[in-house]
């Protein structure tokens, strides 16, 4: 299981590359905080011996939550979501959606024990472990696909189970394991200090307000000239004698 460090580190990662205009410390925290429930879930459930916690690793939950932000962002008429928390609140809801599924859910496949992606449906921890490559005497070689030869229904190595296997070091917390994960962590880091700094994050386009609208439709149109009247003079007995003596 990769540390929770690194799922945090990848949660920082695709928060500053996709929050955009929304980007700020609180979204940051709300997106890396949703890269990490995964896998504390999952912990938290080895560790008491609940089976049940592995659904928060499955697939069913973000396919879930993605329909009802589908339906009510884009489908209904009127979105709750976007009428209570604005164009900032659709945008920090996927991208913490993403977070959870790409950067919570992801990296554990490539470890062991694995993760229980279609669980209640089966019992089965599946992990991606083989290589890729492209060889000019055998062609594209790949051994990621596992075939029909493991215990479940997706062509991945798969082993039976989803108690999963908790750290044999008690009284310690993993922060990386491996040098790549260093990487990944000081990646994140550096990222998130850079742009929560003000450095390579663009200009910030202010969300249209009530204002600015306001001031577009009363302007003016192109092709419209105001009328300037002048002040007519009023003629006084002075300006009339003035006028006779110039005749």
């Amino acid at each position: 299981m990769v540390p929770a460090l690194v799922n945090a580190a990848f949660g920082g990662l695709l928060a500053a590359a996709l929050l955009g205009p929304a980007f700020d410390r609180r979204t940051v925290a709300l997106v890396v905080g949703a890269a990490v429930v995964p896998d504390l879930g999952s912990a938290a459930g080895v560790a008491l011996g609940w089976p049940a916690t592995a659904a928060v690793q499955a697939v069913w939950l973000p396919l879930l939550a993605a329909l009802v932000l589908l339906v009510d962002t884009r489908w209904r008429e009127r979105s709750v979501l976007r009428a209570r928390c604005g164009w900032r609140g659709v945008r920090v809801a996927w991208v913490a959606l993403a977070s959870a599924s790409v950067a919570g859910v992801a990296p554990d496949l490539f470890g062991t024990p694995g993760v229980p992606l279609l669980y209640p449906l089966e019992s089965v921890r599946y992990t991606v472990d083989g290589l890729l490559l492209y060889s000019t005497q055998e062609g594209v070689v790949q051994t990621l696909s596992a075939g029909g030869a493991t215990p479940g229904v997706l062509p991945l190595a798969s082993t039976d189970g989803v108690s999963g296997t908790a750290d044999g070091r008690p009284g310690t917390v993993v922060l990386v394991e491996t040098g790549w994960q260093a990487v990944v962590v000081a990646t994140g880091a550096l990222t998130l200090s850079l742009r929560l700094a003000g450095v390579g994050g663009g200009r910030r386009d202010a969300a249209p307000t009530r204002t600015t609208e306001e001031t577009t439709k009363t302007a003016e149109t192109p092709g419209t000239t105001k009328k300037t009247e002048t002040p007519e003079t009023t003629e006084t007995p002075e300006t009339t004698k003035t006028n006779a003596e110039g005749q």
